[in-house]
C-alpha cells in the first residue's frame, strides 16, 4: 500500500525520505538545544502554509519566529500576512495551559481542514511539571504528570491514524554519566526526555546531532526505510546537505 507524504520543505530532505514526511503517524525530531529541530517544523510549514494549507503549531518554547519565516517563505510583508493566516500558533507557557491547548487542537481539527499539527516541543513543559511532581516527593503526582503525556500523544496518535494528518514534534534529549575505574567519568548515549513513551507513539525517530558545528541528521526508525545519516547546514532559505554518510 502506497503511504501518502507531505513534502518536508527541503529538495534534499525530500530525497533522504524518499518523498517526504509519512501523513499517518507521529515524527519525533529530538536532539540538543540549537542543533536545528525547530528549523526542520518552520520549513515544512512554510511549505504547507503557502500551498493554502492550515496548520496548527503549538510552540512550547517561542522559538516560531515570523523572520524566519518570512525567510523561508522569500515573501514581502503583505504575502508573509496572508501565508500566517493559515497557521494557527498555539503558545502554553505550562503544561496546564499545554493540556488546554490540546483541547483547542481537538475542536479544531477535521480533516480537510488542517494539513499538518506540530507540537515544538512535546516535552519541554512536560519536563518543568515533572520537576516539581518529583521535589515533592508524591508518586501519585508523578504517575499523574506522565498520564498526561501519555494521554496527549494518544490524542495525536489518533488524530494521525484516522484522519491522515501528519505530526511532527520535537523533544529534548540528556547524556547520562557512567563511573569507569580507569578513565573517570565518560558519557553514555544520548537519550529522548520521555524516553519510551516517546519510542512507543512516534512511527519515525529522527535525531539530530550538532558537533563541532557539524550538523548530521540520522533516521534513527522508521516503517519502511533503513537507518541512515546525512549531514546538513543551515541557510536562510532552508537546510542543504553537506554530504551522505
Amino acid at each position: 500500500m502506497r503511504q501518502d507524504k507531505i513534502s518536508t520543505g527541503s529538495y534534499d530532505l525530500n530525497k533522504f525520505f524518499f518523498g517526504g514526511y509519512e501523513t499517518d503517524i507521529i515524527t519525533t525530531i529530538y536532539g540538543p538545544a540549537g542543533c536545528g529541530k525547530t528549523n526542520l517544523c518552520m520549513m515544512v510549514v512554510a511549505s504547507q502554509a503557502k500551498k493554502g494549507n492550515k496548520i496548527i503549531y503549538i510552540d512550547t518554547e517561542g522559538g516560531f519566529s515570523i523572520e524566519r519565516m518570512k525567510q523561508l517563505l522569500e515573501k514581502n510583508n503583505e504575502e508573509l500576512e496572508k501565508v500566517l493566516q493559515n497557521i494557527l500558533l498555539l503558545k502554553p507557557i505550562s503544561f496546564a495551559e499545554q493540556e488546554e491547548a490540546f483541547e483547542t487542537l481537538l475542536k479544531n481539527v477535521k480533516k480537510g481542514d488542517v494539513s499538518l499539527i506540530i507540537v515544538d516541543s512535546m516535552v519541554m513543559l512536560y519536563r518543568l511539571e515533572l520537576g516539581d511532581a518529583i521535589q515533592s516527593g508524591e508518586d501519585e503526582k508523578i504517575k499523574e504528570v506522565n498520564r498526561k503525556l501519555a494521554y496527549q500523544l494518544r490524542e495525536l496518535n489518533e488524530i494521525a491514524r484516522r484522519q491522515s494528518i501528519p505530526i511532527i514534534i520535537t523533544n529534548q534529549v540528556y547524556s547520562e554519566f557512567i563511573s569507569s575505574k580507569d578513565f573517570g567519568q565518560k558519557e553514555k548515549s544520548v537519550s529522548m526526555v520521555g524516553g519510551d513513551l516517546l519510542k512507543y507513539w512516534s512511527k519515525c525517530l529522527i535525531e539530530i546531532q550538532n558537533k563541532s558545528g557539524k550538523r548530521n541528521l540520522i533516521l534513527r526508525k522508521h516503517r519502511s526505510l533503513p537507518e541512515k545519516e546525512i549531514q546538513f547546514e543551515i541557510f536562510n532559505e532552508g537546510i542543504r546537505r553537506r554530504g551522505w554518510i
